[in-house]
């Protein structure tokens, strides 16, 4: 069965029919490691549905430096959510991690999905509420927890990243330098 398919029956009930027509709106890009989707100063024009594969957003802070500020495996959805709402120009950049396959889709052809599959309308207000809950949660952590705390925690709850991602990547997504987390890690080696 198709993984978005899959995915779809966790939040909604739509038939095999209605399946292969919500499809039917969704554009299927396959893209290359390190293959960037949206650059900041772009008008932010479409989400995008991680079938396989993983991507990340991220800023350039003042200092030059790559800033993760989230990342996409299968069965996840990232964009610029203000910035793809309003259409307009965004301040994040979004890359491929690795070799990725991507269902994409406009936000005038998500409008048009809507009205004509309206339990559509249910499954990205789940999806939302889910990715803020998210937000707030890693917004708490982040003033909560001590830098040791937060990575130890981060490789808890999601120990496939560890082994998927770069260091580097896990390292900006947690706010530290590659350096940093080295001793981190070591220190917990030890």
């Amino acid at each position: 069965m198709d993984t978005f398919k899959t995915h779809l029956d966790k939040f909604i009930t739509i038939s095999e029919e209605e399946y292969v027509s919500v499809l039917s709106f969704f554009e299927v890009v396959e893209v290359k490691k390190k293959q960037t989707l949206l650059f900041d100063g772009e008008v932010c024009k479409s989400m995008y549905f991680v079938s396989k594969g993983c991507l990340r957003k991220f800023f350039v802070n003042e200092k030059g430096v790559e800033q993760t500020t989230e990342f996409a495996v299968e069965n996840w959805w990232i964009t610029d959510t203000f910035a793809y709402e309003r259409q307009i120009k965004t301040e994040f950049n979004i890359q491929s991690v690795e070799r990725s396959s991507l269902l994409v889709i406009d936000l005038e052809t998500q409008e048009l999905l809507l009205k004509k599959h309206p339990v559509m309308e249910r499954y990205f207000r789940m999806i939302y509420q889910r990715a803020y809950a998210a937000s707030e949660r890693r917004i708490r952590y982040l003033y909560e927890m001590s830098r040791e705390e937060l990575y130890v925690h981060f490789s808890t709850q999601y120990p496939w990243f560890i082994q998927r991602i770069p260091q580097y990547l896990i390292a900006s997504f947690l706010g530290f330098t590659p350096e940093y987390l080295s001793e981190i890690r070591a220190k917990l080696r030890s």
